[in-house]
């Protein structure tokens, strides 16, 4: 098969180094990719949010299956682009990847479906929030509604850091995100991520994982897209996944096709663990990252099954093997992230690390100039490994971090600390 990944970042990458493990996978093209990516498949520069020149690419290069792996070009229409063309696609629908593309969209299927989830009010204008906050205290979450790159959602611990999140998102912070805001009850817990592919009528569980949203050791600082996860989440226990998938997964997929809008594609969860029990915090329509580096780790090269399964709506005939092992990615970030970074800085030491079926580093912000690797965005290495202990794939892991040479960069050292302190 000749197959066309859309995506640059360490999703992409660790999609595309599973894919191409798979004998099905004669051609793999990854559009635009990055310095890391192009090591191991063919990058392309084309708009991969118009869905005609995806589709006028595809047809130009005899593509058979296109994976999405971002979430703006699912919501910019892509995949039903491609599916109107008559190839095989991964990934929702604009229509059902509302379900990331705006927050209150999500809060309304959860309502409709009866799907246990944090107490929501929408707003379209500053006032009427501001009064909201002063009435219900903090702690309090606000959220832009729209996509805003995973950090449009500010857990206000005080009423005042609530109140600036209202001056922020409707002053333009995030654009055109958050000229509505959502606002949610504040939900104590231990959160983690559900993965689960579904082809608009049976759901496949594919894995967990919990990620580290905070920048600093012992989860601290500021919220970013990411600074590392590991799979699988011990808080996910069977017991809890079961009730996630009956009371919130199924209900939402089921209220989906009612709709007229079947979900296909993979359903990432997000979820919110107390006293045994889960509540949806958010969905998401696309693979997380980093968790899709440590799923992609754990799967190897049966995710291009998986992923066709899903596509061609024979998901009720597979189903996901797993080693019993862990994997572990630490995100290596640019100094100052997620605030102002700089770019251009030289990374040495990639190519004396091994690449196995244990042990990847995923370019997620890279890029090459002449015979070097530059970093050329905020997380730029995802340094990933499998071990038979989380402890173990912790070590191997960091032990890689200790041999890259970048002094423009950092990471926490604590990747995977709260599962290694149960």
């Amino acid at each position: 098969m000749n197959i066309l990944i859309l995506g640059s970042g360490g999703r992409e990458h660790a999609l595309a180094w599973a894919v191409k493990q798979n004998p099905k996978c004669d051609r793999l093209i990854v559009a635009p990719g990055n310095a890391g990516i192009a090591m191991l498949a063919e990058c392309a520069d084309i708009d991969i949010l118009d869905g005609a020149a995806v589709v006028g690419f595809c047809e130009e290069n005899a593509v058979d299956f296109v994976i999405v792996g971002p979430e703006a070009p699912l919501a910019a229409g892509v995949a039903d682009a491609c599916r109107a063309a008559g190839l095989l696609t991964f990934g929702p629908s604009a229509a059902a990847a509302k379900l990331e593309a705006s927050k209150a969209f999500t809060k309304e299927i959860c309502d409709a479906c009866a799907a246990p989830t944090a107490a929501w009010a929408r707003f379209t204008e500053a006032a009427p929030a501001r009064d909201y906050i002063h009435r219900h205290g903090a702690p309090i979450v606000v959220k832009a509604d729209g996509l805003a790159a995973g950090k449009g959602v500010i857990v206000a611990m005080t009423e005042a850091e609530a109140l600036a999140a209202i001056d922020d998102m409707f002053g333009g912070e995030f654009g055109a995100a958050g000229a509505e805001v959502v606002i949610e009850e504040f939900m104590a817990g231990e959160e983690a991520s559900f993965f689960i592919l579904t082809d608009g009528e049976t759901a496949l569980p594919i894995g967990t994982a919990q990620d580290h949203k905070r920048v600093g050791d012992g989860d601290t600082g500021p919220n970013t897209g990411g600074m590392g996860a590991y799979s699988p989440a011990p808080v996910l226990t069977d017991a809890i996944q079961r009730q996630a998938l009956d009371e919130i997964v199924l209900p939402t997929i089921r209220e989906m096709a009612r709709r007229g809008t079947p979900y296909q594609g993979v359903l990432y969860a997000g979820l919110m663990i107390r006293d045994g029990r889960a509540r949806l915090v958010e969905y998401n329509c696309r693979f997380g990252d980093p968790e899709a580096q440590v799923l992609m780790m754990r799967l190897g090269a049966q995710a291009l099954d998986l992923m066709l399964a899903c596509a061609e709506g024979r998901l009720a005939e597979v189903r996901a093997n797993w080693a019993e092992d862990h994997a572990l990615t630490v995100v290596m970030a640019a100094n100052g992230y997620p605030g102002g970074y700089a770019k251009g800085s030289q990374i040495r030491g990639l190519e004396e690390l091994p690449e196995d079926s244990r042990h990847m580093v995923f370019h997620a912000g890279t890029a090459a100039r002449e015979a070097q690797i530059i970093a050329s965005g905020g997380r730029v290495l995802n340094v990933t490994a499998r071990g038979a202990s989380l402890r173990e794939a912790r070590e191997a892991a960091y032990a890689m971090v200790a041999r890259i040479d970048w002094p423009g960069g950092f990471c926490r050292s604590d990747i995977g600390w709260r599962a290694l302190s149960e």
